[in-house]
């Protein structure tokens, strides 16, 4: 009987046991890590090395962003289902995040050594570089001064600090009680208070209202155009069940003297993480971070364009240079035109460290911003309210809590920051070619690589701005309704204003430019420059082919067109000779623009022989006009035929052209 009761008691200490375990594990599935944390510590105080307790307390720590934490967890977790190799990597990255770089190292290299997977050994090698830069980093002198602002800070968090006409908004978890289950700290709403500077008033300290901050859910961080009128802001994380599992944008917009019911922005993807939102200084360009599927890391960065509506599009992630197998957030725009973030993929301290992009002839250098801006510990939410000062966010030790809010200053004495901004006027070209002011005119800025930069819609004064560098080549668009796309280059190579000829800390230089379109009419001709042929040939020479190439490119921006590709000749040999030879020459150029992919159905050739003189091929006096026959010598094309066309809705980032008659033709 006793050997039952025995049995009994031991069989209902073990249901209770796994009951307790399947809980906890369900917890750390649904992403409440400090429930998690306390159960298997409570394993680990009778089982010290047991590898599983030690590892779900490691993850824990580390997906609730305090894998400070998990150093000693890590060291002794594994078990069965478990990749040693991971646990390896954070096992490295826990010590990084103490300052413990050479224990880290040595994990680092039996890691490269021994995994089979591929990519841990790329992310372990890139770690190891990293360790090794900090020396490097070491070196470097820094003007740097940073302080605590502690009249603003608590013993909670405060962090993401945003400085919008003279008052600082900032995240806080002060003033709840309710506690998010993950971190195992009050949920978080957004604050702001009025500020000259640094210079914060507390007494003005106030939560936003109740439509931006809601109960029970995670504010994160805000954002403001330049005029302050429109607000995007993160909200999230409500750890229920049917809450909101995710992190999601929202956009309000001030008018009649207060904001307005936030919406979602439509860019936010449903199981995925959008959040710390940063726009630019032109008020249009969103940068956020975002674990959407298709990106390079954990947390990526992204860009889109927001329109006067409201409306987000061309959500471009920002690629592999600025992005990592880590993660990137935190970005911010400052109005020196510099993105700068928060990476813990890139080289640096341990954990989040501060970087920023430079561009040097069109390319693209990630630097860290080194001591005493970064740290071992979490380093971020850097926002620049002048060019050599402004705020960021940081848990290092000597803090008042948990994230404290910081203030820093660049005391670089040469310390010059010159702003290039390309300023330009659209115009359309007049019969009598006068020009006249062209609106609506929608003007996209490509780099060197023809990635889209900026876009710009003209107003009534045709009128657009955009941000440039120096010793760097572009391309303007130009497109609009009812006339020809066109594509002009642009170069500041040899425009640069030399640094140590300024004397204010920001200079704004503005460049000029024009940019004329032609009006989309059929039977317009247009004369193509520099297309040249043999002697009595229609051999395709290699300048010409590099003009075609720009018909090419004008065609397929142009998908509503056909045209006549003509070729004229001047008066020597015979008319039925010239008409034969034009007639060649002008197929040869069809038959090059349907090699690079253009349909021959948009296309004719028409050999005009010396019919259509647009100059004289000899003088009054009967002389030769050798001048007069190299203008006759030309090869032109001609509008035939314009297609009505359709463009997709503005969110298709393609922008394809469906010719109306050819959707016709299937109906």
């Amino acid at each position: 009987m006793r050997v039952k009761v025995v049995a009994v008691i031991i069989t209902g200490l073990l249901l209770a046991g796994c009951s307790a375990e399947k809980k906890a594990n369900k917890a750390f599935t649904l992403g409440k890590y400090e429930k998690v944390i306390g159960y298997y510590k409570d394993v680990i105080k009778k089982q010290p090395n047991n590898g599983v307790a030690n590892y779900y307390v490691a993850e824990s720590y580390r997906q609730s962003n305090r894998i400070q934490e998990a150093e000693p967890y890590y060291a002794k977790a594994g078990g069965r289902g478990i990749n040693p190799d991971s646990v390896k990597l954070y096992y490295a990255k826990s010590l990084q995040s103490n300052a413990k770089y050479a224990e880290a190292r040595e994990v680092l290299q039996s890691l490269a050594a021994n995994t089979k997977n591929e990519k841990l050994k790329d992310r372990a090698g890139k770690e190891l570089a990293g360790i090794d830069y900090l020396d490097k980093l070491g070196q470097k002198k820094n003007y740097y001064k940073v302080k605590n602002l502690e009249a603003i800070n608590t013993p909670f968090t405060e962090y993401a600090p945003v400085y919008s006409n003279n008052q600082l908004y900032f995240t806080s978890s002060r003033s709840n009680a309710k506690i998010y289950e993950a971190t195992g700290t009050p949920f978080t709403d957004i604050y702001v208070a009025e500020t000259n500077g640094a210079n914060v008033n507390v007494n003005t300290i106030t939560p936003l209202p109740d439509f931006i901050n809601s109960a029970n859910i995670n504010e994160g961080c805000i954002t403001f155009t330049p005029d302050g009128k429109t607000m995007i802001f993160a909200k999230g994380n409500s750890g229920k069940r049917k809450g909101t599992p995710d992190v999601d944008l929202y956009l309000s917009r001030y008018r009649n003297g207060t904001w307005e019911e936030p919406i979602p922005l439509n860019i936010n993807q449903p199981d995925a993480w959008e959040s710390t939102p940063a726009l630019a200084p032109d008020g249009r360009t969103l940068y956020f971070s975002s674990n959407r599927k298709g990106g390079y890391g954990g947390l990526d960065l992204y860009s889109a364009q927001m329109d006067a509506r409201g409306r987000f599009s061309r959500v471009r992630n920002l690629g592999p240079e600025v992005n990592t197998a880590g993660s990137e957030l935190f970005p911010h725009v400052a109005d020196n035109g510099k993105l700068y973030f928060s990476s813990d993929g890139h080289p640096g301290y341990g954990m989040l460290d501060i970087f920023v992009v430079n561009r040097a002839n069109g390319k693209t250098v990630v630097e860290n911003l080194g001591q005493p801006v970064n740290s071992p510990a979490d380093d971020f939410g850097i926002f620049l309210f002048r060019a050599d000062r402004g705020f960021f966010t940081s848990n290092r030790e000597g803090g008042k809590g948990d994230d404290d809010i910081y203030t820093f200053v660049n005391e670089d004495p040469n310390l010059k920051v010159v702003n290039y901004y390309l300023a330009g006027v659209t115009y359309m070209l007049r019969r009598d070619s006068t020009r006249e002011i062209l609106p609506n005119t929608k003007v996209t800025l490509l780099d060197q690589e023809g990635e889209g930069m900026q876009e710009f819609v003209t107003g009534n004064d045709g009128k657009f701005l955009f941000r440039v560098y120096e010793n760097e080549s572009y391309t303007l668009i130009g497109e609009t309704d009812g006339f020809i796309t066109k594509r002009q280059p642009y170069t500041t190579v040899g425009k640069s204003v030399p640094l140590e000829s300024l004397k204010d800390l920001v200079t704004n230089i503005t460049l000029d430019t024009i940019l004329v379109l032609d009006r989309k009419e059929r039977g317009r001709t247009f004369v193509l420059n520099n297309i040249y042929f043999g002697y009595d040939s229609a051999d395709i020479r290699r300048e010409s082919a590099r003009e075609l190439d720009k018909l090419v490119t004008l065609l397929n921006d142009n998908p509503d067109l056909k045209i006549e590709m003509g070729s004229h000749t001047d008066s020597i040999a015979s008319d039925a000779y010239n008409i034969e030879l034009s007639q060649r020459r002008a197929q040869a150029t069809v038959n090059y623009l349907i090699r690079k992919g253009i349909d021959a159905s948009r296309l004719e050739a028409k050999g005009y022989g010396e019919s259509k003189p647009i100059a004289r091929n000899t003088n009054p006096d009967g002389t030769d006009n050798p001048v007069g026959r190299q203008r006759n010598r030309r090869t032109e094309f001609k509008i035939l035929e314009i297609g009505t066309y359709i463009r997709k809705d503005d969110s298709d980032e393609d922008d394809r052209f469906f010719r109306n008659n050819e959707l016709k033709k299937n109906e």
